[in-house]
């Protein structure tokens, strides 16, 4: 063997470590980029002005979906209850669900996923280590079901870009496509490899079953789905859906990347950006996307903490 062909090998596993570590940081500094630019040339009187048009039966409908997709999200919990076989009643599983992703979605995963779910599953007697794997299971099915939505769409409706960003027409067909490939891979592998355990970056996974994995597909691709009629219903259906849940998709996308807790900015510097070429004003866009907040972010949040608190009391009064 060439011994030039042998030194180049470890090559690319330093090349992709590199990129993984740049790779958020640039989207990052774009993101900000845009947020920079967007900021200045809002007319903030006008968005006031936008909010207190808003529709009040858009509003409560818009409420009563936000409430069903925090429904759906904390029913991921189930995929685990079901995969590790522990005896927590479904009602006590979602409520523990419902709680963590409320502060997961204001305040960060570290907060919601890992350390409240941690603390609450412990407290109702759950193992460390069967915990782990619920929060696995619940990320795994989040974002299968983004994949596949996600690579649908970049396949047959590619969301409107920002005009900063310019390149060639089959670049977001062609993600689409790796998404896609993504998404079907998983769900090939629980056909074909069904309840073996794969090893991912050093880490156990045990596959679950076809059906399993079809009902993760089912309850992801219809809470992205969801969320994305919410924010529809809010800019008052002035913008297809079909471009309005790929921007969605997209701002979730760089909300994570970005490490930013709730996406705060993050979220609306993306709508704007890549809605500006639109029919709808960039203080339309913002109003709808701080209604959007008001219903889906802060109204949960302050019910899981009021629930939180309640428990919290009800257990040191048993003390």
């Amino acid at each position: 063997m060439n011994r030039s062909a042998v030194r180049a090998r470890p090559l690319w596993p330093a090349i992709w470590a590199r990129v993984k570590q740049v790779a958020p940081w640039a989207l990052a500094a774009l993101v900000l980029v845009l947020l920079a630019r967007h900021a200045g040339t809002i007319d903030w009187p006008q968005v006031w002005s936008a909010l207190t048009q808003q529709s009040f039966g858009a509003l409560a409908v818009a409420a009563v979906l936000a409430l069903l997709s925090h429904a759906l999200f904390s029913s991921y919990d189930l995929v685990g209850r079901h995969e590790t076989g522990h005896r927590l009643p479904v009602p006590r599983t979602l409520g523990i669900a419902a709680v963590c992703y409320a502060f997961n979605l204001n305040f960060g995963s570290l907060v919601g996923a890992l350390a409240m779910k941690l603390r609450l599953y412990h407290r109702a007697g759950l193992k460390a280590t069967m915990v782990a794997r619920i929060i696995v299971l619940s990320i795994v099915t989040n974002w299968i079901g983004y994949l596949a939505l996600g690579g649908v769409l970049l396949l047959l409706a590619p969301p409107p870009m920002p005009p900063q960003i310019d390149g060639p027409v089959w670049a977001l067909p062609a993600v689409g496509a790796l998404l896609l490939a993504v998404a079907l891979a998983y769900g090939a592998a629980c056909v074909w490899r069904r309840g073996r355990v794969i090893r991912v970056r050093g880490h156990r996974f045990a596959l679950p079953a076809p059906r399993v994995a079809a009902w993760q597909f089912a309850l992801a691709l219809t809470n992205w789905s969801l969320m994305g009629l919410i924010v529809w219903l809010l800019l008052g259906q002035a913008v297809p859906y079909a471009a309005v849940l790929g921007v969605l998709l997209l701002a979730a996308v760089a909300g994570v990347a970005t490490h930013v807790p709730a996406g705060l900015g993050v979220i609306e510097a993306v709508f704007v950006a890549c809605l500006a070429g639109t029919e709808v004003a960039a203080p339309t866009v913002l109003a709808a996307l701080l209604s959007y907040r008001a219903v889906y972010y802060l109204a949960p949040l302050v019910l899981a903490a009021l629930g939180y608190a309640a428990v919290e009391m009800s257990r040191r009064a048993r003390r």
